[in-house]
């Protein structure tokens, strides 16, 4: 069983920057592919990033560009998400999830945190 728990976001200005962690618990971190999906008020949660198991190969939805920045550190168990140049389209719920592979993550994570906010400010 993996949990995951996210922390940081928060409110930002419009083209800010913030943070969202997510700390996993379990054995199979070292070996997932992890990622963070969103959801925005009235929207269906979409993928945003994700990293494979070894930090190797990154993907990012069109929608954010070069804005965000994916990364992972396996001996903290942590994944992070650092993103720039914030617009009021970007608040959401911000989520963390994790896969047995990249494909997974993207159609089906198999684990998902409770999501921390990020609301930017016009």
């Amino acid at each position: 069983q993996e949990q995951l728990v996210e922390s940081g976001g928060g409110l930002v200005q419009a083209g800010g920057s913030v943070s969202v962690s997510c700390a996993a618990s379990g054995r199979s971190f070292n070996t997932f592919a992890m990622g963070w999906f969103r959801q925005a008020p009235g929207k269906e949660r979409e993928f945003v990033a994700g990293i494979t198991w070894n930090g190797e190969t990154t993907y990012k939805s069109d929608s954010i560009e070069a804005r965000f920045t994916i990364s992972r550190d396996n001996t903290k168990n942590t994944v992070n998400l650092y993103m720039i140049s914030l617009k009021p389209e970007d608040t959401a719920i911000y989520y963390c999830a994790s896969g047995s592979s990249m494909s997974v993550l993207r159609n089906g994570p198999r684990y998902w945190g409770q999501g921390t906010q990020v609301t930017v400010s016009s």
